[in-house]
């Protein structure tokens, strides 16, 4: 199943969970929530606007789940959110192509220099979900592109 970047949804905070939590903690906390606010679950005399409310809330939940309840989604959703923080955190310096960086054969390893004399490193095998990169000296951040 191919993982959309959703903006701006918490699936752990819909879920009332952390990334910390097990497979199975994720599983109950998601059980009790569906069971909450599932459509066939509702009383009767519940008013047409919080019906709906309801219904817009069960469905992200559902969504949270299948987001956090896959472990392939659950890691490319997880890795976003760093990416997201890192960025919101420190500054962005530049955008580079990776065949711009250095490549060494032996250490399986593309570094480019920073400014202040430290390195930006991505080893080969991070390639794919990787994208952006701390210098290993300041609080600089390269974008791979």
């Amino acid at each position: 199943m191919a993982f959309e970047r959703i903006t701006g949804k918490d699936w752990y905070k819909i879920l009332g969970a952390k990334p910390s939590d097990s497979p199975a903690e994720l599983k109950r906390k998601y059980q009790k929530l569906a069971l909450l606010y599932h459509p066939d679950k509702q009383e009767a005399d519940v008013p047409a606007g919080e019906v709906e409310e309801r219904v817009q809330r069960f469905i992200e939940i559902d969504q949270a789940w299948k987001i956090l309840g896959n472990e392939e989604t659950k890691k490319e959703y997880d890795l976003q959110q760093r990416e997201d923080n890192l960025t919101k955190e420190w500054p962005l310096h530049a955008q580079i192509y990776l065949e711009d960086m250095s490549w060494s054969e032996d250490e399986q390893l593309y570094t480019l220099s920073c400014r202040c004399g430290g390195n930006y490193s991505v080893l080969k095998s991070e390639t794919k979900d990787v994208s952006l990169v701390c210098c290993d000296t300041c609080s600089l951040v390269i974008e791979i592109l």
